[in-house]
């Protein structure tokens, strides 16, 4: 009896799980089996990995041969542990030594004629083998570049079976890889400011929703102005951090083919579902292993929900939870997968289901029961998550004609927010306080005597202000004063940032938070 082993991952969410592969070739009836709840595409796999050593000029056993993935109560789905398979099989036929492979994650599908193809993963792939304490990874070529964002791992990039072979017996030596720097980096800005016409306090409430992490709520006519300004939230937002960088990376190679030659997402992304799109589109799943939803595709970038009334109601208020927690869970038989989830959140809406209503109805073809139960499509407890609430108005003639101010552009607003968002955190590191943004402050920190209290003539001026705002409503009017503040560059909010915060809440408005 032989037996080869080596060691791949399978990924449950974003997080990969270490896999044991091992194959045993023993006397008895011909034939091959793979234990360890594979799915049909490694099932498949000895089918691939017997026509690539063939074709690489290696012999399949005439043996019993047993395959087994382990731990057998994790699925494993998908080609990604082909060469591992082909690899373990080549020591347990005494092609290579078992030696050669010790401590080495072996990632990458075959093809029949032994290439090795590119896979999705690799990424938090490789970030499972270092938190397991494995130094060495071989990966496809393609996916070199990917793998080195990971450091003190040693990438090992190889292109075919009889490739994998000959570097892991000394006879070649593996390719270099030169890793791509994960720090921040300039990105192609999508769209400008300056080509929103008017909307000045729209602009605003962007600024502020982009240096404080907050949620924005667009509602007004349509032709506005809503969509432009939300797909212009990403070129002002600040830069992504190395460790942000990562997280999205790894989310997107889970998706999508990264660029072989620079796979690091170094822009926040934009993600806009259609309204039609299913509750397991926005918050993930699938059949076999679970694929992020859009909300998972938003990580520390933006989701827009363009009419978002015409969003399913079920739909809509899957975001509650995530909103919350910046995760989410997606159970299964045996297993539970989790995508983290921290985005901000810009819906827009039209004020009634024709869009021209306005204070004074004229145009308007809808009933008041219509337009009531239009904006009821949108439940309370979700708009009360929003932190900016902004009515938009339609742009005149005079504007649209060219006449109008312009505005500033997106890198002039983008330096500001910048300025805003590093003061934050310099202030959050100073107290040692574990908040990423304004947003994400709880409500007891506001309103007490620590480094996060608001100023006592601020907390005066609003406690005589009129209205029914709930709690949480004055907790989100006093975590917008600070990123004003911030932006402003003073040291504490005063009354001056808590009436812009107010302003920017809506509060008397038909679909206010």
């Amino acid at each position: 009896m032989s037996i080869g082993q080596t060691h791949g991952v399978v990924l449950v969410g974003v997080d990969g799980v270490l896999v044991n592969v091992e194959v045993d070739l023993a006397d008895g009836v011909v034939g091959t089996a793979i234990v360890g709840l594979a799915d049909r595409g490694i099932n498949e796999a000895k089918d691939r990995v017997r026509s690539a050593l063939v074709n690489s000029g290696h012999r399949w056993p005439a043996k019993r041969v047993t395959i087994s993935l382990s731990p057998a109560w994790i699925p494993k789905v998908g080609a990604v542990t082909d060469l591992a398979i082909a690899l373990a099989m080549l020591v347990a036929d005494g092609v290579i030594p078992g030696s050669c492979i010790e401590n080495t994650v072996v990632l990458g599908e075959l093809g029949l004629d032994g290439q090795v193809r590119q896979v999705r993963g690799v990424l938090p792939a490789v970030l499972a083998a270092h938190r397991a304490g494995i130094k060495r990874v071989m990966v496809p070529i393609d996916n070199c570049v990917e793998a080195s964002l990971v450091t003190d791992v040693e990438v090992i990039g190889v292109s075919t079976l009889a490739h994998a072979c000959a570097i892991l017996t000394d006879q070649q030596r593996p390719p270099t890889v030169h890793p791509v720097p994960t720090g921040p980096r300039e990105f192609a800005r999508r769209g400008d400011l300056t080509e929103v016409v008017g909307q000045q306090l729209g602009k605003r409430a962007l600024e502020v929703a982009a240096a404080g992490g907050h949620h924005l709520f667009f509602h007004g006519p349509p032709g506005a102005g809503k969509t432009m300004l939300a797909e212009r939230l990403p070129s002002i937002m600040p830069a992504l951090s190395a460790q942000a960088a990562l997280e999205i990376t790894a989310i997107r190679s889970l998706v999508e083919d990264l660029d072989p030659n620079s796979p690091l997402v170094s822009h926040p992304p934009f993600e806009a579902p259609h309204h039609t799109m299913t509750l397991a589109a926005m918050v993930g799943g699938g059949s076999g292993r679970p694929q992020p939803g859009a909300i998972s595709r938003a990580h520390h970038g933006v989701l827009f929900l363009d009419e978002a009334p015409e969003f399913a109601r079920s739909v809509l208020d899957s975001l509650r939870e995530p909103l919350e927690s910046g995760f989410v869970r997606v159970a299964r038989s045996g297993f539970v997968a989790q995508f983290p989830a921290r985005f901000q959140l810009v819906m827009a809406a039209n004020p009634c289901p024709c869009g021209v209503f306005d204070q004074r109805a004229l145009g308007c073809t809808c009933t008041p029961t219509q337009r009531r139960r239009y904006a009821q499509r949108i439940s309370g407890p979700l708009l009360d998550r929003i932190d900016l609430v902004v009515q938009t108005h339609s742009v005149d003639r005079f504007s649209m004609l060219g006449q109008g101010q312009a505005g500033m552009s997106s890198a002039h607003v983008a330096e500001r927010v910048q300025r805003a968002a590093d003061r934050m955190l310099e202030r959050f590191a100073e107290n040692a306080l574990p908040f990423s943004s304004n947003a994400t402050i709880p409500g007891s920190a506001l309103r007490g005597k620590g480094p996060l209290a608001v100023s006592l003539d601020a907390l005066k001026w609003l406690r005589s202000q009129p209205g029914a705002s709930s709690s949480r409503g004055l907790d989100k009017v006093l975590r917008i004063s600070w990123t004003l503040a911030d932006l402003a560059g003073v040291d504490r909010p005063g009354v001056v940032h808590v009436q812009e915060a107010l302003s920017l809440r809506d509060e008397g408005g038909r679909t206010a938070a």
